[in-house]
């Protein structure tokens, strides 16, 4: 089974900076290939919206507009990992934030949705 596991969440002052992470990797040992990773978040009583995407082959990005011109995302393509730096962060952007995948395992005919357990940022005015 594919997981994908956040890391980098916390707490900052509005105006500051924090970085995520996002390790995709694969249990049995067994390849994936990935067509995208991306970062969702979700705030309290709020619904799960896009914030970030990354597609693995040409490493073309999309942004939710709330975000653009803050937040960037990038890859490594040869640690499957991908990273959300957050930059000038406002009381809005705190969420429960949760990386995304479109991930094929080897042998399976079309990709698959993979969620990461979420990671927490937290901002205080």
């Amino acid at each position: 089974q594919v997981q994908l596991v956040e890391s980098g969440g916390g707490a900052v002052q509005a105006g500051g900076s924090l970085r995520l992470s996002c390790a995709a990797s694969e249990a049995s040992g067994r390849t994936f290939t990935i067509t995208d990773l991306g970062w969702f978040r979700q705030a309290p009583g709020k619904e799960r919206e896009f914030v970030a995407q990354v597609f693995w082959p040409d490493g073309s990005t999309y942004y939710a507009d709330a975000v653009k011109g803050r937040f960037t995302i990038a890859r490594d393509a040869a640690k499957k990992t991908v990273t959300l730096q957050m930059n000038n962060l406002k009381f809005e952007d705190m969420a429960l934030y949760f990386c995304q995948g479109n991930i094929r395992r080897t042998g399976a005919s079309v990709s698959s949705s993979y969620w990461g357990q979420g990671t927490q940022v937290t901002v205080s005015s």
